[in-house]
């Protein structure tokens, strides 16, 4: 089987984690004799050094022709609350999600056996935690217009917009996720407060009646936040706007142990694309210490994506044994030896 797969590296350690997930797609197709194509192509900070756009067309061509894309991450310091910046590597991946139509966002929370007593949390209060977040990716504050500042720079205003189509089309694909899972699904708002958020739960009622089998539970944003500490073996499948579902899946991941642990997906209207939920990681690039096992996550999700369960299944695996048998990068070593980057892709890949 062909694929082409568009692959952005971006910034800071992206790069690094791409280049070993590229390891382990490379030892999955050869095992079960697919062919994967990748087309390079520059985001973020290397596209505004290359060509002043953090997100050029030219790159928006190859993700558009190519039947899934792997991304690293965007982020460099050198943009950060800098006035005099025109343009900052971040709007490439506003620009990318919005051209892409990549309106859901899909994190699941993986738990590692070998990992429990490395969370934060008790062991009996996370073994057994399985769960998605399904974050609406395209539309809410990010996006919303108007947005700027006050002429003498003291007041500044953005905008939370959201249409009932928008709303519509990401609660059905939790609804919809839910029934191949445990048939419960939260939907995460701030209804009480928020014009934007009063709208979502009137759609998410008004669309459960299509699914009877399913249980629904409506949950204000901050009771969600201190339930994902307090019992988080309670939710299933998990829907919300874009920032709640930000900032909510990234306290969710540190429940794993790690950030450098958890795989997304976003998917929509055309090409599909997976990353890992961490960011650039700018203080690490170059140094071999970044933990590659997400991207590799989220190439087996991209393989799955594509029809392959059992090659995405084998991926797994493979990083499920680096894990149990300590060939892990620094951040999981905890005193122990910590291996590179590159030595704990070539492990995973050798597994497969």
């Amino acid at each position: 089987m062909l694929k082409n797969i568009a692959l952005l590296p971006g910034d800071g350690i992206g790069p690094e984690i791409v280049a070993e997930a590229v390891k382990v797609l490379d030892a999955v197709a050869k095992k079960y004799g697919h062919t994967f194509h990748y087309t390079p192509a520059k985001v973020g900070a290397a596209a505004i050094d290359d060509c002043g756009d953090p997100y050029p067309e030219s790159t928006h061509k190859i993700c558009r022709d190519s039947d899934a894309v792997l991304f690293g991450a965007i982020g460099d310091p050198r943009f950060d609350n800098n006035p005099s910046a025109k343009v900052r590597p971040e709007q490439g991946l506003l620009k990318m999600r919005k051209s892409l139509g990549l309106f859901a966002n899909i994190r699941p929370l993986i738990m590692f056996d070998s990992l429990l007593d490395r969370s934060p949390l008790r062991r009996e209060r996370i073994e057994g935690v399985d769960f998605v977040c399904v974050r609406e990716l395209t539309g809410g504050i990010y996006f919303g217009r108007p947005q700027g500042r006050s002429e003498d720079g003291n007041t500044a205003y953005d905008s939370c917009v959201y249409t009932r189509n928008e709303i519509e089309r990401i609660v059905r694909l939790g609804f919809e996720m839910a029934r191949t899972r445990r048939k419960h699904l939260t939907v995460v708002d701030k209804a009480n407060v928020l014009a934007t958020s009063r709208l979502w739960r009137e759609v998410a009622k008004n669309m459960a009646a299509e699914y009877p089998d399913i249980t629904v539970e409506y949950m204000f944003v901050d009771n969600a936040a201190m339930q994902l500490i307090q019992r988080p073996k309670a939710f299933d499948v998990m829907v919300t706007e874009n920032m709640f579902g930000d900032i909510l899946t990234d306290e969710a991941s540190v429940i794993s142990g790690s950030l450098g642990l958890l795989p997304s997906a976003s998917v929509g209207s055309e090409v599909a694309l997976f990353e890992p939920i961490h960011g650039s990681y700018p203080q690490a690039a170059g140094k071999g210490i970044a933990n590659p096992m997400a991207t590799i996550l989220s190439a087996a999700m991209l393989v799955e994506h594509l029809g392959m369960q059992q090659e995405g299944q084998d991926i797994r695996n493979a990083v499920s044994q680096a894990i149990a048998e300590g060939i892990v990068t620094e951040d999981l070593a905890e005193g122990g030896k910590a291996y590179s980057t590159a030595e704990v892709g070539t492990y995973i890949a050798s597994r497969i």
